[in-house]
């Protein structure tokens, strides 16, 4: 990991759906159990369970990671700034997201179709490498030091991309550092 290109990243509140809960440093997230009554909000996901980072990137090299432990249902990665905030969401390039996700005990990486994952142990904690110009967004398993899926031409076609996370119930995401 390129030190130089670590990015310290925080969720913005103002992307959270009302069922998410985010700690006071907004490094935190969890599917809540009740729904909160939150400020009507054109940059708020609507339906989906989504939440954006607050850093967004048009160019350069940016690495971060994300703790996303063994239980629930999870999908973290980048998004485009206009990705579709109302409404469902499909979780994938053509709707500007650039992700991998766990369901159930299958991991796999949002492209169209599905990529399958044969990872050899759950990862834990994953590094999110994004490359703008090289058009790059690579996943890494942090704790076992194995690669675990690159989108090689994602098209941000000069768009800002952000951080995203989806969360499921039974999930608790951290962003580090």
């Amino acid at each position: 990991r390129d030190t130089e290109v670590v990015s310290n990243i925080t969720l913005d509140p103002d992307t959270a759906n009302h069922d998410l809960i985010l700690s006071a440093d907004c490094k935190n997230v969890i599917q809540g159990f009740m729904w909160c009554r939150l400020p009507e909000n054109p940059q708020r996901f609507d339906t989906e369970r989504c939440v954006l980072g607050s850093q967004g990137f048009f160019t350069g090299r940016h690495y971060w990671e994300v703790d996303v432990g063994t239980e629930g249902y999870w999908a973290v990665g980048v998004a485009k700034y206009s990705v579709r905030r109302q409404g469902r969401l499909s979780l994938d390039p053509e709707e500007g997201i650039w992700a991998v996700e766990k369901c159930r005990i299958q991991y796999q990486a949002l492209t169209i179709p599905e990529t399958p994952l044969a990872l050899r142990k759950r990862p834990t904690r994953l590094g999110i490498y994004l490359d703008y110009e090289m058009a790059q967004v690579a996943f890494y398993d942090v704790h076992h030091k194995t690669p675990v899926f690159t989108f090689s031409s994602a098209a941000f076609n000069g768009e800002t991309v952000l951080p995203f996370l989806h969360v499921g119930v039974g999930c608790w995401l951290t962003l580090r550092p």
